[in-house]
């Protein structure tokens, strides 16, 4: 991978920037927390780049920022996406995974104005099998957050509709604020699903409740999503991005290679036999077994003292 240095100088700060593939750049400042720009198609920086990435306390957090258009999806914010949850499942610095979103909203799923056009999956003429395909494209952001070995967190500010709920659901865990909102949207404009919503919410909710939130789009309030089961735990407004913060910190500081046993071990059960279930137990549980953060932890409970896990 080829890289180019350059200097950028911004309001109050002078960072030294690498130039890296797949659209990104990153920034090293005075501090050990890595800032992300971006590039647009040409390989222009954008000064206002439809996603940015941070990392702090182990933490990566990936926030969806396009909040003229309530963050709503296109081609480059899920590009940007993708690369950025592959370089953060190879960082062995990093420990769990947040998205969330800039300004009022998580995500309100495609750009409606795009549609309008009919140029969503292409311009206009674009064969019925490369839109599709590209459809399959944008689908590798919500199957990363949903395979990866890494816990991923959707920390939901506002509404998370259509594309977005998708996104919010194939995170592992769904913190959200007291005014956040949810709904499918799909049958308000004629679409059926996507970004993985269908699958999720069969899963989540069982097949009844599902085809009624797909059938009857109405928007869900935050409490009334915690007590259908969608989302894990609801904070106020103020305290959302503080509580989340705090959590996503304790994961990432655990022992992280049980957590990716856990991960495999629940999306196996969903499918599996009793039986395969527990045998997969005890392959994963002997590996565990030998792991140092196993050591690490009975060493810390027979001394009476926290552990300190290294992700090994």
């Amino acid at each position: 991978m080829a890289f180019g240095a350059i200097t950028l100088t911004l309001p109050r700060r002078t960072f030294s920037v690498i130039i890296r593939s797949f659209y990104l750049i990153r920034a090293a400042s005075a501090s050990d927390t890595p800032v992300y720009f971006s590039q647009n198609s040409r390989g222009q920086i954008m000064s206002t780049p439809p996603l940015t990435a941070e990392i702090n306390n182990r933490v990566g957090v990936i926030t969806l920022n396009r909040p003229d258009k309530l963050n709503a999806l296109n081609n480059e914010l899920l590009k940007l996406g993708i690369n950025q949850l592959q370089t953060f499942a190879r960082d062995p610095n990093i420990g769990a995974i947040i998205v969330t979103g800039a300004g009022k909203a998580f995500c309100a799923g495609g750009d409606v104005a795009v549609m309008e056009t009919g140029a969503e999956f292409g311009p206009s003429g674009t064969p019925h099998e490369t839109q599709i395909e590209i459809l399959r494209s944008w689908h590798e952001f919500p199957r990363l957050l949903n395979t990866i070995s890494k816990p991923t967190i959707a920390v939901v500010n506002g509404v998370a509709v259509g594309g977005g709920l998708g996104i919010a659901l194939s995170c592992d865990l769904r913190f959200v604020s007291e005014t956040a909102r949810f709904g499918t949207a799909y049958a308000n404009v004629g679409y059926d699903g996507d970004f993985g919503t269908t699958w999720q919410m069969t899963r989540l909710l069982g097949e009844a409740k599902a085809k009624e939130l797909f059938f009857l789009p109405d928007i869900i309030s935050a409490h009334e999503a915690l007590r259908i089961g969608m989302v894990n735990r609801v904070f106020s407004d103020n305290a959302l991005l503080d509580e989340s913060t705090k959590l996503a910190e304790r994961i990432a500081s655990g022992p992280l290679v049980s957590f990716r046993y856990m991960k495999e071990n629940v999306a196996h059960a969903s499918t599996a036999s009793f039986k395969a279930s527990l045998d997969k137990e005890a392959e994963t549980h002997i590996r565990c077994s030998q792991t140092e953060d196993h050591a690490e932890g009975v060493a810390a409970f027979l001394e009476k003292r926290t552990p300190v896990f290294k992700g090994i």
